[in-house]
């Protein structure tokens, strides 16, 4: 059977294209070897299961690996300590005794007082007596034993997961007197102590948390451009396809920042979609398949946007910060203390770039940018409206027209806005040339926000529609040599895109200056720049 890309659940090396995470695997390893104890929290959909299960096997020659998932557990299992006690040390024999193939004499013995405990003191079995059988096992194993728990988040809003966590925290403490687990790994969305804030709003438990001997996980979890091509080798060699491997993994990774299920998303559309709809697997994977797969990622409705969502209509202050970041490129400053930031990073929403927080990856900035465009207090302005008349002047035989776009924008939003003033224009001009023209756009065409990375009083736009692209910025007049700098900036990505021509729209409060459209040569490119 032909291998597949893979979005669902665990991805299998025997079934599905996958990037090689062994150096990831090495890495978390050498934290085994330390004996540490630690979590992998990551956004939803980001591997956390896949690296997992292929570390359980990467450690099996030097551990007993327990493996749980307590996604398995029901709330029931989660009522109090006797039933939790009861649950786990079920799910923990099973677990053990399948992975010990040839078990001593005494092991067999230990594990069998533990049955016999369950079951003849099932009212009464608690966590105490659970560790205290697990501590004899850890002693007589001939390896040492390494517990995994995926999915901790099934656990939060009870009590009981946290004295689970403090007897844990017991034994690691005492671990020189008392055997224990070589190594403990818990994996989940909330790192822990956030559940603990969850649970214990009070501010004495969100600094004593039960998990405070955890180490920091600074393992990369995100796919590189490299890993990402070495998928794609495999996957052209299987298909004998002529693809630029290199080229597509850069396209792939800059629009993704190497989330993992949007990579693999892409490729699956790839694959699966534009092969059918371009006549075969070899005009899907170029430039412009490319943009086609990602047109239709950015369109769909799926659980991962729909929590991203969640979260910034959850939280205001998120929502001013990626606003303000995706339409106008503000700086804001990534500071881990501020609690909305912590939890938009847990979540995969935002990341830390030099020392600001800006979207995780263009695909959302995008996503984001299209919910706020879509709000019906949006759709209400008057520059909305102005650019439905009439739409079909900006099309000609199937092709864009940017220049009369950005041309008749230009003229729209001075007769709409002109008297608001600077303050006005610095907050809302660039998002209104967006809502200009996403409408015209709309069906054929697809744009990428830069404003991940740009400078702050710069929004840079990638423009897609019908196999042309448009390289456009949008600013604020800030001097000569701002100008300078956003036109070297804009030839910078017209040189990438090997486009000829670009686009500026400039708000300008210069008294001095001459609104409308103007032409400019810089080498053999020309600059088309409407200044408002």
């Amino acid at each position: 059977m032909a291998k597949k890309f893979n979005v669902t659940a665990v991805c299998m090396p025997d079934k599905h294209y996958m990037v090689d995470i062994k150096e990831r695997l090495r890495q978390i390893k050498g934290l085994v070897d330390e004996g540490l104890y630690f979590t992998i929290n990551r956004a939803r959909q980001y591997g956390k299961t896949t690296t997992l299960l292929a570390l359980e096997q990467y450690l099996k020659q030097d551990y007993y690996v327990v493996s749980l998932d307590f996604q398995t557990f029901g709330a029931e299992e989660f009522t109090n300590e006797n039933i939790f006690a009861l649950s786990f040390a079920g799910a923990f024999i099973r677990r053990i005794k399948s992975e010990m193939t040839v078990p001593s004499d005494q092991l067999k013995k230990i594990i069998l007082q533990i049955e016999t405990i369950v079951e003849d003191e099932r009212k009464s079995f608690r966590l105490l007596k659970l560790f205290e059988k697990i501590s004899d096992i850890c002693a007589e194993a001939d390896k040492p034993v390494v517990l995994m728990i995926d999915e901790v988040d099934s656990a939060a809003n009870n009590q009981v997961f946290l004295d689970f966590l403090s007897q844990l925290r017991a034994y690691y403490i005492r671990r020189t007197a008392w055997p224990t687990f070589q190594s403990v790994i818990l994996a989940g969305v909330y790192d822990i102590k956030n559940l603990v804030r969850k649970l214990r709003p009070d501010e004495e438990h969100k600094v004593n948390s039960p998990w405070n001997i955890a180490a920091d996980f600074g393992v990369e979890m995100s796919l590189t451009k490299e890993g990402i091509a070495g998928m794609l080798r495999e996957y052209k060699t299987d298909y004998q396809l002529d693809m630029n491997e290199d080229e597509m993994a850069d396209l792939l990774y800059n629009e993704t920042c190497g989330y993992p299920f949007l990579v693999s998303k892409l490729c699956k559309l790839m694959d699966e979609e534009i092969s059918k709809a371009e006549g075969g697997r070899a005009q899907a994977w170029t430039v412009s398949g490319f943009m086609d797969a990602l047109k239709l990622l950015t369109a769909e409705k799926n659980t991962l946007y729909e929590s991203i969502i969640g979260k910034v209509i959850t939280y205001p202050e998120l929502n001013d910060i990626l606003q303000d970041k995706i339409f106008n490129g503000q700086t804001v400053a990534y500071t881990a203390t501020n609690p909305v930031i912590d939890l938009a990073a847990m979540f995969g929403i935002i990341r830390n770039v030099d020392g600001a927080a800006v979207p995780a990856n263009k695909i959302f900035a995008k996503v984001l940018s299209d919910y706020y465009l879509s709000l019906d207090e949006m759709k209400s302005l008057e520059i909305y409206k102005a650019s439905q008349q009439n739409k079909e002047q900006f099309i000609s035989n199937g092709r864009l027209n940017m220049r009369l776009v950005i041309e008749r924008f230009a003229g729209h939003f001075t007769d709409i806005y002109g008297h608001k003033g600077e303050k006005f224009v610095e907050k809302e001009g660039r998002k209104y040339f967006l809502l200009y023209l996403k409408p015209i756009i709309n069906g054929c065409g697809h744009y990428s926000l830069e404003a991940v990375t740009t400078s702050e009083n710069r929004t840079d736009l990638i423009v897609y529609y019908q196999r042309d692209f448009f390289i456009i910025e949008t600013k604020i007049w800030r001097g000569p040599k701002k100008h300078q700098e956003g036109e070297e900036q804009l030839l910078g990505y017209m040189e990438e895109y090997h486009q000829e021509t670009g686009y500026l729209v400039t708000f300008n409060f210069n008294k001095k200056k001459t609104p409308g459209i103007k032409e400019v040569m810089i080498g053999q490119k020309t600059l088309i720049e409407a200044v408002i």
